[in-house]
């Protein structure tokens, strides 16, 4: 491989990406009082996650240091970063200093913030790749790539909102309406990384048929995109809205990934994410 691809571990590289590209997940830590998890190929997520639903305080995450993006910038081939949105995480910074100390090194690198997380880092990831089998000069691939994040859309509907809540990632006040009656909320990135509330709708079925409904209300042409979905033990639902985007929609491709830790962690038990 001629290049590399490192994201931090809330992107969920699929087995065909990896197979294709050499792929590198620099790992997130997830802290539950005085235990510590980190999100790497390791880590028992359904472990992960029932511990986390008894513990009683607020489970935490820290994000990779700028010397764990280092070690993982390879010296003899262009090295593309994608990261969390730099609005929910230091992520994006620490990958920032370490390219600054990698470019001493006349190591070469490109740090995208995705805007996003999740299923949106697996497709600015695949977007990478997309312009690279393209043969794009590194110019062109950086203009595409910072076009496609902007023109990207991130929405998700969660069955529990407490860790999201818990860690500032939302209002109280959006927290509280969305837990009243039953009602899921369909949340999403605001185009800067924020996380924005769009809509709601009334238990977890109505809420996935109006996630793909507002797939599109907000993209008019999905013959030339693919469809990222990811979810948390939630593959009925996952499934679900494969099916209905297929039945509306003629997206070129519809991938499904399950959560890894750190996506776990704020989608919890039952959170289903798209990008596109």
């Amino acid at each position: 491989m001629d290049y590399r691809i490192i994201a931090d571990s809330c992107c969920e590289f699929t087995s065909e990406l990896k197979e294709e590209v050499e792929c590198k997940s620099v790992p997130l830590k997830m802290t539950l009082g005085n235990d510590t998890y980190v999100d790497d190929e390791n880590l028992d997520v359904n472990h992960f996650l029932k511990t986390m639903n008894h513990y009683k305080g607020r489970a935490m995450s820290a994000c990779p240091s700028p010397q764990e993006y280092y070690n993982e910038y390879a010296s003899d081939k262009p090295n593309y970063v994608v990261t969390l949105s730099s609005q929910l995480s230091g992520s994006y910074s620490s990958a920032m200093v370490a390219k600054m100390l990698a470019e001493e090194d006349d190591k070469e690198v490109e740090v995208f913030d995705s805007k996003s997380a999740s299923a949106g880092e697996l497709l600015v990831s695949l977007k990478i790749k997309e312009c690279m089998d393209n043969g794009l000069s590194k110019n062109e691939l950086i203009t595409k790539t910072q076009e496609f994040i902007k023109g990207m859309k991130t929405f998700f509907v969660l069955e529990n909102l407490d860790n999201l809540m818990k860690n500032g990632r939302m209002s109280l006040i959006a927290a509280k309406i969305a837990t009243v009656m039953h009602i899921r909320a369909i949340l999403g990135s605001d185009g800067e990384g924020n996380i924005a509330f769009f809509d709601k709708a009334r238990g977890t079925s109505n809420a996935i048929q109006r996630l793909v409904d507002m797939i599109g209300e907000q993209c008019k042409d999905t013959a030339n995109k693919v469809l990222a979905i990811s979810h948390c033990n939630n593959e009925t639902q996952a499934l679900r809205v494969k099916k209905l985007a297929q039945e509306k929609y003629s997206f070129k491709d519809i991938l499904i990934v399950k959560t890894r830790g750190l996506s776990s962690m704020y989608a919890n038990q039952g959170g289903v994410i798209i990008a596109f």
